[in-house]
């Protein structure tokens, strides 16, 4: 046997202008949506679009003084998520002695004149928004420990989903004023 004879009558694989034409379109396809995908993350990601963390600002604090013998108030905050990622407020504490238990809560109107106040989980603060809670929105229901007086201030701490704790100031106001 010589060597040109093993060649020819081998029968091994042999790349034909057929077979090679479709390996290529058969890698054409993923190999283009792919570059098209990663093109257009590239462009969202430069443009600033893909967002970056929740960054958390809080002030404007104030909370009510109690009417009566009343020991239940609410407590408002501008909070301001100047991140490019959404966050959730979970809960508010307070360091001071003065206040007791707190609590987030929404108020809902039932269209009939029979307004209602609703304990929730959380509330959400979007990126690049400002949460401005109010008595006809989100608030922090708490009970005040000792006798508050107007003027005076009152730390608290609101804690989130994502963002480390953050301390803000809340000066006793009248309702109304």
């Amino acid at each position: 046997m010589t060597g040109a004879n093993a060649v020819v009558g081998g029968g091994g694989w042999r790349p034909t202008r057929r077979r090679l034409g479709e390996a290529l379109r058969a890698a054409i396809t993923p190999l283009a949506a792919c570059s098209v995908a990663l093109a257009a993350l590239t462009a969202w990601t430069a443009s600033g679009a893909a967002g970056g963390p929740p960054r958390i600002a809080a002030g404007n604090g104030r909370v009510f003084l109690p009417y009566g013998d009343s020991r239940d108030t609410a407590a408002f905050f501008d909070v301001s998520n100047i991140g490019g990622g959404e966050d959730r407020l979970t809960g508010v504490t307070s360091p001071s002695d003065a206040v007791g238990r707190t609590g987030l809560s929404r108020h809902e109107s039932s269209g009939r004149g029979a307004d209602t106040m609703r304990m929730t989980g959380s509330v959400r603060v979007p990126a690049g928004a400002t949460l401005a809670m109010s008595p006809f929105g989100v608030s922090v229901m708490t009970r005040m420990n000792s006798r508050w007086h107007t003027g005076e201030v009152v730390p608290f701490v609101l804690h989130f989903r994502h963002s480390a704790p953050v301390e803000v100031m809340a000066v006793v106001v009248r309702p109304g004023s």
